[in-house]
């Protein structure tokens, strides 16, 4: 199992991003299950809309809520760990983690995943995964 960010995704997306060869050619080699929140899902959908790619978040929430993809899984976050990310965002001052971020590491943690598809320097910071591509 892979984490994929909203930094993975947003690349993947968006033709223009810097990243987005890097993420077409990774995801098109990788044959992992992709894991990925609800949380990093509404994230994703909020930056590609302000940031003027409306018909690209359609098409990203069409593919999450509607494909059928067998190589994506959503993980909806319980209430447990959405407290436990509220601490994690509370704890952490010296880091400059979204409350996403947060949960993001929660969930890499328990579920154990080891890899996270993004191009988000605070999965480095997490010292828990190894960041790919």
């Amino acid at each position: 199992m892979i984490f994929a960010d909203t930094s993975a995704w947003f690349a993947r997306t968006v033709s223009g991003d810097p990243n987005h060869d890097t993420a077409i050619a990774w995801t098109q080699e990788n044959l992992g299950l992709l894991i990925t929140t609800d949380y990093v899902i509404d994230e994703t959908l909020t930056l590609l809309k302000t940031r003027g790619h409306y018909a690209a978040a359609r098409t990203f929430g069409r593919c999450m809520f509607e494909g059928e993809d067998p190589f994506v899984r959503i993980h909806f976050l319980s209430r447990d760990e959405i407290l436990d990310a509220w601490r994690v965002f509370r704890d952490y001052r010296d880091k400059a983690w979204s409350f996403t971020d947060a949960t993001s590491k929660i969930v890499t943690e328990r579920l154990g995943i080891r890899q996270a598809f993004a191009f988000d320097e605070h999965f480095r910071q997490f010292g828990t995964v190894e960041v790919v591509p």
